[in-house]
């Protein structure tokens, strides 16, 4: 049985008001008002209500002391908050602004405006730290619009593949066009690397979007990394006959095969349950109809963990169990891999950092996994990155996903007060 916490709702003191949950959660409302279909939040990467509420995040930027606003080559908004010194190293913190299709308020834009929150109480308290501060608003996380994603991340990491600017959305729009619709300098991506030397990493707040720390009745969450991805399809080939007069120990049928594949690959998870997913998303049936005995399946293979080692092994013992129904069943089976992504552990002194100062909120501290992706990945092996959880409702990705403005002021408050421990530790 989950043990329920009791949550703590300290209101912020008077120095502090940009840290108020009620105020961050204004904007956030504010903000989800740039869409480009009325009546629901759907924010493409480089879209004309992209650009809009880039305009919007600039302007809130520069109230909260960030200077140096400007918008790079990617179409990521950047601002900078000085150190109190010449030559300090920088952190970088911030989410991303793009959106799904049909989205919530929260998921990207509420570690923008935690970050500009936690910017702003310092700037209102006028404190400056040992090591600049840059605000990032990226412009590409969620790879709705393009092929590729996480460009803008990428870019600041230093891995951005030229490749991606020849990707085109539906409309046969290339991401070079729309980049220089958006009025970024996309020839000029090379300039958004930070060099690794002068960082002391990167922090990301981010809505959880599952219920591991609302199972817990906790507001907030230590990552412990952004789990490893492998994904593919598997397609399966029979023999299509007609239903009613195809005998029943002939068949060579491909769905029925698909089937069991099916549960094999959801009980690779459950023997592994408390460190691995493993998910079949989509199935396409070939020529289906009611009459027919299925002659070809395709369906997808999603496996994710922490563990790389664990990983590769879920996806081994996949192949074989598919490879053993197939030859018992009669059908062919091919399982093709087509793109991996190693897990990306947080840092450990930063991780403990935010823990630290979660306990000093009188809070719980909850480490858990993230499954989904995030900015925060691509650092991985560049320069140290950690992330916080915020307890989300409804999980993420669709308009009812909720975080509470008590949870948000909580977070708000965590990032300030890991901004100020790391400056007692740079």
């Amino acid at each position: 049985m989950n043990k329920v916490f009791p949550v703590p709702q300290p209101a912020p003191a008077p120095s502090l008001a940009p840290l108020d949950g009620n105020a961050i959660t204004a904007r956030l409302k504010e903000l989800a008002a740039f869409s480009d279909v009325p009546g629901e939040l759907t924010r493409l990467s480089l879209t004309p209500s992209h650009k809009r509420a880039a305009a919007q995040v600039s302007h809130w930027m520069r109230e909260a002391g960030l200077t140096q606003v400007h918008m790079d080559a990617t179409g990521t908004i950047v601002g900078r908050y000085a150190a109190d010194r010449a030559n300090a190293k920088t952190l970088l913190i911030g989410s991303h602004i793009d959106t799904v299709r049909n989205a919530g308020i929260y998921d990207g834009n509420l570690g923008v405006l935690t970050a500009i929150a936690a910017v702003e109480a310092l700037n209102t308290q006028g404190l400056r730290l040992p090591f600049a501060i840059e605000v990032a608003a990226f412009a590409d996380e969620e790879g709705v619009r393009f092929l590729s994603t996480l460009t803008s991340s990428k870019a600041m990491a230093g891995i951005f593949d030229p490749k991606s600017l020849e990707d085109v959305d539906q409309q046969g729009i290339s991401r070079a066009e729309a980049l220089r619709s958006f009025g970024a300098p996309a020839e000029r991506v090379s300039e958004c690397r930070r060099d690794p030397a002068d960082m002391i990493g990167y922090v990301e707040v981010h809505i959880e979007q599952g219920p591991v720390l609302e199972a817990a009745g906790a507001p907030l969450g230590i990552v412990t990394g952004i789990a490893g991805a492998s994904r593919g399809h598997i397609r399966v080939r029979g023999e299509a006959g007609h239903s009613g007069t195809l005998p029943m120990p002939m068949r060579h049928d491909a769905l029925a095969a698909a089937a069991e594949m099916i549960l094999a690959v959801e009980a690779r998870g459950r023997a592994d349950a408390d460190a691995l997913v493993t998910t079949v998303g989509t199935m396409i049936i070939a020529g289906s109809a009611v009459n027919v005995v299925p002659g070809e399946v395709q369906f997808s293979l999603d496996v994710r963990t922490l563990s790389d080692d664990l990983r590769q092994r879920a996806v081994a013992d996949i192949r074989a169990a598919i490879d053993e129904i197939a030859a018992r069943r009669g059908v062919r089976a091919v399982l093709d891999i087509g793109h991996e992504v190693p897990a990306a552990p947080c840092h450990g002194a930063l991780k403990e950092r935010m823990a630290e100062v979660v306990e000093g909120l009188g809070l719980p501290v909850l480490r858990l996994p993230s499954g989904a992706g995030h900015d925060a990945m691509v650092f991985r092996g560049i320069m140290p990155m950690a992330m916080l959880f915020v307890r989300s409702q409804n999980g993420s990705h669709n308009p009812r996903e909720y975080a509470s403005p008590a949870d948000i002021g909580l977070a708000a408050q965590a990032l300030h007060a890991f901004l100020l421990k790391t400056a007692g530790e740079v």
